[in-house]
């Protein structure tokens, strides 16, 4: 399969909303790349005694309308070019939630699984050192992402606490509640995207009961997503996978059960009453709401023609390629795009930051309402964009976010 540069893409993504909103040239390109790039080189002494140099990233796409947010992942096969990708869209997400903050991503090219804890909290904390003059909470605040734990935000908000002599939680968030996490983070994502699917019923008076739901990935916001669709939308989780394989049964599966599983092996294959079938499979089965929630470029031009379901949930970054999105809207897939379907989790780490200034920390049920008021506001904008410009929910979504953007940054002075 061709390699499929995530940055390319997403800056033709923008390529395309730039022209039909008018952008002037110097805008375009200005929002075209990065404001800001930050490499390091890790020394870490591993327990064996050894010495290990790890290659890391911060990548600040944009801080017109606020400080930089982010995700940090942790991945063997991490790129500079996933990262500056991420970070765009970062830019767009918390653009079109309308929350004041801009759009970073992070990375360490590592495989934690071959990490001990030790050697995790070391990378960690070094990784702070390294980038400590680049971040902060009026510049850029990094969060969870793939591989990346609330125990490792919390040595990492130590960590620039140490640097910096004082109390500073609102550096990071995604934290542990004990050191100033929010409540209702663990599954905003999923469940900010499943309220997006909740009011694209409505706009296009669709019945979700009983109806089914194919999830691709099972990690955080896999699980969670198929934890919350009965109770959220009534629909039935009919088959899952993860990067060992994918089980289905038609009838429908037991997720608190298949969640007991996975705990437990650390899988879902071999799930007892299902059927096991591959991750192509998987893709092109019929079912009334398909969730890409694993990697980036996984529907193409090659195999989008294969996919048979009303809505398109993108909760992955990236999974679907421009030329696959032409085809998604001619078939009359509804997609609701990976930058408004996944911003879920963005804004509750809005949300805790808003906590950590204050001082003052909100009960789950008041989270809930806040995420459920921005999606649902968020949805809408896109929606009405959508509907009034004859377009499909991606581009919509890059009209309302990157409309957003030039004007913070045109009000700057800056172009």
């Amino acid at each position: 399969m061709e390699a499929i540069n995530p940055f390319e893409m997403a800056q033709r993504q923008l390529d395309t909303a730039a022209e039909k909103l008018g952008l002037d040239e110097g805008t375009h390109m200005f929002l075209r790349n990065p404001q800001h790039e930050v490499k390091v080189n890790i020394p870490i002494k591993m327990d064996d005694g050894t010495t290990k140099v790890f290659t890391g990233f911060r990548i600040q796409h944009s801080t017109a309308r606020g400080p930089a947010k982010g995700g940090l992942r942790w991945h063997p096969d991490e790129t500079v070019n996933t990262v500056r990708a991420l970070a765009t869209w970062m830019t767009w997400k918390t653009s079109v939630v309308d929350i004041p903050l801009g759009g970073g991503k992070g990375g360490i090219i590592c495989d934690p699984k071959t990490l001990s804890e030790g050697e995790k909290e070391r990378l960690a904390r070094a990784f702070i050192r390294a980038v400590a003059r680049d971040i902060g909470t009026q510049s850029d605040v990094p969060a969870p992402d793939v591989n990346t734990t609330p125990q490792i935000m919390a040595w990492m908000m130590d960590e620039y606490e140490a640097i910096n002599q004082g109390s500073v939680p609102g550096i990071i968030t995604g934290k542990p509640l004990a050191l100033g996490g929010s409540k209702g983070r663990t599954d905003a994502t999923a469940r900010g995207g499943l309220i997006t699917v909740r009011e694209a019923a409505k706009a296009l008076d669709l019945e979700l009961e009983g109806k089914s739901m194919i999830i691709q990935g099972f990690g955080n916001v896999g699980k969670w997503c198929a934890i919350l669709a009965k109770e959220m939308l009534g629909v039935n989780v009919i088959a899952v996978s993860d990067e060992y394989g994918a089980i289905i049964n038609e009838q429908g599966l037991d997720i608190d059960q298949l969640c007991k599983h996975y705990d437990r092996t650390g899988s879902v294959k071999d799930f007892p009453g299902t059927k096991a079938i591959t991750n192509t499979e998987l893709l092109e089965t019929k079912c009334y709401i398909l969730v890409p929630a694993a990697i980036e470029g996984v529907i193409t031009e090659k195999n989008v023609h294969k996919l048979d379901c009303k809505i398109l949930l993108e909760l992955a970054n990236g999974p679907t390629t421009p030329e696959a999105d032409e085809i998604l809207y001619k078939k009359g897939t509804f997609l609701i795009p990976d930058f408004l379907a996944n911003a879920g989790g963005v804004t509750v780490s809005y949300f805790e930051q808003v906590q950590n200034t204050y001082n003052y920390y909100w009960e789950l049920e008041e989270v809930h309402k806040r995420l459920d008021d921005k999606m649902t506001s968020a949805f809408s904008a896109v929606f009405e964009m959508a509907q009034a410009e004859k377009i499909d929910m991606r581009q919509a979504a890059y009209l309302v976010a990157v409309k957003r953007v030039a004007e913070a940054a045109k009000l700057r002075g800056w172009v």
